[in-house]
């Protein structure tokens, strides 16, 4: 049992075998400090940029761009698959999603033969009921693992058709043209389930009309049943979704006084599917980290301003001049600081934009290239010092 609890660690934090030094190849991005990223790429419907900071001792935030089949049939479906998947209470929920989930979605969408909203619900499922026999398997070395989870953001573009489905407050935002005014506008793509805000606190509430203390303000922070934890959807947090994980020997701090008969918190995903149309010119798919900082409007102006070459690393540094002015503190200084330190100034941030070509989008049908499979990758654990930032940001 312990030896398999450190065989999944590792494979947590190991470092990653496509990480580059910054004077190599740039195929699978480059790390440069607490910065990872991949400038530009292309997927089958256009091209990307890819960039992770780390701000935890621990980063807990994964990501991965998946572009080619979508299932494991030859006449299968091809389109664009993107992750972002931001862990809390440590990395292992997010790192098994981001192991797990691409690969269900691959095996529904074979078994249906095309992409649907209900692959994606039943990916997400299987992703759930994965992680926690993973939870119930290291429950008696490693009980802690009951109170980590993850929020997860989806999307996928495939026959001309976008889909995407979150759990968490993780944000999918399109850039879209007007052509009277000639004005980039940000529409917000991707429903969040953070119970600061109204309806979604109210809609939790409306699911447990018998339990009073469901959400409490405690030190200005709306907090589901008074705990840290904020989100109501997500995958994993055993805790607060089957009774039998939250009993001793979990730490106290996390243990419910009343026994609860059914989940507190869904991993149901909001799932949204349109058209893709020749005015949607990117989309910024992004963890709450970014989203603290910079609005939606004022990423997609960013973004659309810029050249597209290092764009998602352009939005990340934004966030910090941001994350550094509220601090009245200078930019240069914010970089010298580590992780776990970082974190009292700021999150894990992952950044993705997916740019669209609509002459690609049309014909994605027939479209079979290029093929790319890229993660985001983060600091490793056994790294003993961190080079500082350099002149790429």
């Amino acid at each position: 049992m312990i030896v398999t609890l450190m065989n999944f660690l590792r494979a947590c934090w190991r470092p990653s075998s496509n990480r580059h030094a910054r004077t190599g190849s740039d195929a699978a991005g480059r790390q440069d400090g607490l910065l990872w990223y991949k400038d530009a790429g292309e997927h089958v419907n256009g091209d990307f940029s890819m960039a992770v900071v780390q701000a935890n001792n621990l980063l807990e935030d994964q990501c991965q761009i998946e572009s080619g089949p979508l299932s494991f049939l030859d006449s299968g479906p091809y389109g664009t698959f993107v992750g972002v998947y931001d862990g809390h209470g440590g990395p292992e929920t997010a790192c098994y999603i981001n192991d797990n989930l691409f690969n269900h979605l691959k095996r529904f969408t074979s078994e249906q033969n095309s992409m649907s909203a209900d692959v994606l619900k039943k990916a997400y499922e299987a992703t759930e009921d994965g992680f926690f026999s993973i939870v119930s398997k290291q429950w008696p070395v490693k009980p802690q693992i009951a109170a980590v989870g993850s929020c997860c953001l989806v999307g996928v573009i495939c026959g001309g058709m976008l889909y995407v489905a979150n759990v968490g407050d993780s944000r999918a935002v399109l850039g879209k043209h007007v052509k009277a005014t000639g004005e980039v506008l940000a529409v917000q793509l991707s429903a969040e389930h953070n119970v600061s805000i109204e309806p979604v606190r109210k809609e939790l509430q409306s699911m447990h009309p018998e339990d009073r203390h469901v959400v409490v303000l405690k030190h200005n922070v709306w907090r589901v049943k008074g705990l840290i934890q904020q989100v109501c959807r997500s995958i994993g947090d055993a805790y607060l979704k089957k009774q039998e994980f939250n009993r001793e020997p979990l730490y106290a701090k996390f243990r419910l006084r009343e026994p609860f008969n059914r989940p507190i918190l869904s991993s149901e995903p909001s799932i949204c599917v349109q058209p893709i149309q020749p005015h949607d010119e990117f989309i910024i798919f992004a963890s709450d980290g970014l989203w603290e900082h910079l609005t939606n409007q004022e990423a997609v102006d960013i973004v659309q301003s810029s050249p597209r070459s290092g764009s998602a690393r352009r939005l990340i540094k934004s966030a910090l001049l941001e994350a550094a002015k509220k601090r009245e503190m200078r930019y240069s200084d914010l970089k010298k600081i580590d992780r776990g330190v970082r974190r009292h100034f700021h999150d894990d941030i992952t950044v993705i934009i997916l740019y669209l070509d609509s002459s690609l989008v049309s014909r994605a049908s027939t479209h079979r290239g290029p093929a790319v499979s890229l993660r985001g990758a983060g600091v490793s654990l056994r790294s003993s010092t961190l080079a500082p930032y350099g002149s790429q940001m």
